[in-house]
């Protein structure tokens, strides 16, 4: 069976939202100025402590990939035994496990 192939979200958004012709020569005139000769006044810069309480990808929603897995009834029951979500709940779970070997690597 082929492997599923995924299409960037990124190539998506950027074709439904093609850029004019002008807009396209604003950016090109921008990138060959240096950075202290644009005008930012309109969007000043942000006092440090302004991030610190973001959180990381709380709007963020991935790619969504259908699988079939074969787990032990008793995970799976554990799993359900809280109602809906019981999905959600094991992709946090495999998330939050990965996130974890990813800091340690």
């Amino acid at each position: 069976m082929p492997k599923a192939t995924r299409k960037s979200t990124t190539k998506i958004r950027a074709r439904a939202q093609s850029l004019t012709p002008r807009q396209l020569r604003e950016l090109a005139t921008l990138s060959a100025m240096p950075d202290d000769k644009i005008d930012t006044s309109d969007i000043p810069e942000l006092p440090r402590n302004a991030w610190k309480n973001a959180i990381r990808g709380k709007f963020y929603r991935p790619f969504k990939q259908a699988v079939s897995m074969r787990l032990d009834a008793d995970v799976v029951a554990w799993l359900k035994k809280r109602g809906k979500g019981y999905q959600t709940r094991a992709n946090s779970i495999l998330r939050q496990r990965m996130l974890d070997e990813i800091k340690r690597a």
